[in-house]
C-alpha cells in the first residue's frame, strides 16, 4: 500500500521568493492527508495535480498564520466543488471559533459535514483513525500550544505462499489463513497451518510531524523507530539563543533528536528566510545525523519498509 509524504511548503513565517509556508500531503493508499495548512495550499495541490476532493482530513499543529491561513480558502474551494463527503479537521482548540467567524461573515454555508477535532497539547496521545493507520499527537513546546503529528500504518495481513495454494483451498480458507488463523477440519484438527501457507506481513511504517518547537529531548521516546521524521530546524548553530528565545530549534537539536530516537530517515524544513543556501542547514545536521535531508518543495518522500 502506498505510504508516502509530498512537501507542498517548507518555508518559515516570513514569505520568500523561493519557499512556501508549511504544508504537507500524506498519501496513504487512496486517501489523502493533509498536515498542515499555509498560503496558498491549495494551489500547490493543483500544481502538483493532487486532487483536493481525495482529501479524508488535516491536521493543523498550532495556531499561527504560516501553518493554517490556507484552511479558509481550501474548505470554501471543497464547499464549490460541492463536496459531499465528511471532513474531519484535527486542530487545536480556537479554530473552530476562528472558522465559525469567517464563516458567518462571509455567509459560507458548507456543502459537507465537517467534524472538528480539538488537540490538547499538554495530553498526548491517539488522536484519530481509519481502517489503515493511527494518528497519536506528539508534545512540542512552542510560543503557544503546539502538537506534532506520529502517522503509523495498522498492521497488515499475512501474505498467502502462491505455490503451497492447492485445487482443495477456496477463498474462506484465504481470508482465515491471512488473518493468522488455521483452517480446521470437521474434527477440529489443523488442515492449513497459516504459518505453513502464509508469510508475516511487512512491519508496519511510520511517518512522524514534529512542527514548530524549542529543542525537546523528552520527545526522543515518542519518536524511537520511526521511519521518516519531519522535524523543523529553522536556525543553526550560531543564531542557537535567538532559537530559544523563539522557541524553535537548530538543524543540529532536529538531528540529535532523530540519532538518539533511532529513527530511520530525518528531513528538515521550515528554515529561516535569512538563509539562501539551505545546504549549510544540511551539512550541519548530517554532521550529527547522517540520513538527513532537506524536505524539499514538490518532492514526494516514500516511506520505506525497515
Amino acid at each position: 500500500m502506498t505510504f508516502q509524504i509530498t512537501i507542498l511548503g517548507s518555508g518559515s513565517a516570513t514569505p520568500t521568493l523561493h519557499s512556501y509556508p508549511s504544508a504537507q500531503l500524506l498519501e496513504i493508499g487512496s486517501d489523502y492527508y493533509l498536515i498542515d495548512c499555509g498560503e496558498g495550499t491549495q494551489y500547490r495541490l493543483l500544481e502538483r495535480h493532487f486532487r483536493p476532493g481525495r482529501l479524508k482530513g488535516i491536521f493543523i499543529s498550532h495556531l499561527h498564520g504560516d501553518h493554517y491561513f490556507g484552511l479558509f480558502g481550501l474548505l470554501t474551494s471543497l464547499s464549490l466543488g460541492q463536496r459531499t463527503e465528511e471532513m474531519h479537521l484535527v486542530a487545536p482548540p480556537g479554530l473552530n471559533d476562528v472558522l465559525t467567524e469567517i464563516f458567518r461573515q462571509s455567509d459560507t454555508r458548507l456543502s459537507y459535514p465537517l467534524h472538528f477535532q480539538e488537540t490538547d497539547a499538554s495530553q498526548p496521545g491517539q488522536i484519530f483513525e481509519t481502517p489503515h493507520m493511527t494518528v497519536s499527537t506528539l508534545p512540542l513546546q512552542h510560543r503557544i500550544p503546539c502538537t506534532g503529528f506520529l502517522f503509523r500504518e495498522k498492521t497488515g495481513e499475512r501474505k498467502l505462499i502462491k505455490e503451497k495454494i492447492s485445487p482443495e483451498m477456496h477463498f474462506d480458507h484465504f481470508r482465515t489463513l491471512k488473518q493468522g488463523g488455521d483452517v480446521l477440519d470437521e474434527a477440529g484438527n489443523i488442515r492449513f497451518a497459516h504459518e505453513e501457507y502464509t508469510l508475516p506481513p511487512p512491519p508496519p511504517r511510520s511517518y512522524a510531524y514534529c512542527s514548530d518547537t524549542i529543542f525537546r529531548p523528552d520527545l526522543i521516546p515518542f519518536l524511537e523507530g520511526t521511519d521518516c521524521v519531519y522535524h523543523e530546524a529553522t536556525f543553526r548553530d550560531e543564531q542557537l539563543e535567538r532559537a530559544k528565545k523563539t522557541f524553535h530549534s537548530t538543524a543540529r537539536q532536529a538531528a540529535s533528536i532523530a540519532r538518539e530516537a533511532g529513527v530511520g530517515k530525518l528531513l528538515i524544513g521550515h528554515l529561516s528566510s535569512r538563509y539562501h543556501d539551505p545546504l549549510i542547514s544540511l551539512d550541519e545536521a548530517r554532521s550529527v545525523f547522517a540520513e538527513t535531508y532537506f524536505a524539499e518543495e514538490g518532492k514526494t518522500y516514500e516511506i520505506p519498509f525497515r
